[in-house]
């Protein structure tokens, strides 16, 4: 079990010179309210450096002091989150997956920004044997200790590749001979089609309120979905990802 705690960086100057320092950082959490000259070159070397710098209301800020543990405000109203895993390149985990089988299947993240979500999805993708998941910077949860916690050893074994444009990345998948599923409440085709996953597959998983964006959705080579017999109109992300996962499985036999 990784020591979870040890990956919070708290603290300006901490903050500073861990960015000064090349350290890669998944995520930077700035108090709502924050100001003056750190927090600045906080946002603005994260910027330079391509990471995520989000704005934590009070509430929200207090209870990541309490979960680190740290007393209240002794984190100067900056906490950053460093890197969990060591992350594959995008083109590196394609050739890996297509080396393993003549079916792979790779999990990519729109939007889905609950880590606990990303977690149970993660366990569900090492378990179902897909090769890898993507996740995007800005439009998905960084790796966080709740991840870890969620996917239940399934990090330690699943590679995972952050990339700064999905759209790039399934369009590079494409021409790497991936076909690119994508979730739709509204898609006429069925995620139990005979022969969906008959060759190299990237399934793109959108969050519960939005699904995949507009812009991703164009980018599919088909929409999919898991019709709906009762009231509620979808499912959780993570079921609905571990339903479509299995369901490979269940054709390949």
């Amino acid at each position: 079990m990784k020591n979870t705690t040890s990956h919070y960086l708290y603290g300006r100057r901490a903050v500073i010179e861990a960015l000064n320092a090349g350290r890669e950082i998944e995520k930077i959490f700035v108090q709502y309210g924050a100001s003056g000259d750190a927090i600045e070159e906080i946002r603005m070397k994260a910027r330079q450096n391509n990471i995520a710098c989000a704005i934590a209301d009070k509430m929200k800020f207090n209870d990541m002091e309490r979960r680190i543990p740290l007393e209240r405000g002794s984190a100067q109203g900056v906490i950053a989150l460093t890197a969990m895993i060591e992350y594959v390149e995008l083109f590196a985990l394609l050739d890996a997956s297509l080396e393993k089988s003549p079916n792979p299947l790779i999990i990519a993240l729109d939007e889905i920004n609950d880590p606990h979500n990303v977690g149970a999805i993660a366990r569900s993708a090492e378990c179902s044997g897909a090769s890898g998941m993507i996740i995007t910077i800005e439009h998905s949860s960084p790796i966080t200790p709740a991840t870890f916690k969620s996917a239940a050893g399934a990090m330690e074994f699943l590679p995972v590749c952050k990339v700064d444009s999905l759209m790039v990345a399934i369009r590079n998948a494409k021409a790497a001979g991936f076909t690119v599923l994508g979730t739709d409440g509204m898609a006429d085709l069925s995620y139990s089609e005979p022969g969906l996953f008959s060759g190299p597959t990237i399934l793109i998983i959108g969050s519960e309120g939005k699904g995949i964006r507009p812009a991703i959705r164009k980018e599919c080579t088909k929409l999919i979905r898991i019709p709906m017999h009762g009231n509620v109109e979808s499912l959780n992300a993570s079921a609905a990802a571990a339903i479509i996962m299995f369901e490979r499985i269940r054709q390949a036999e």
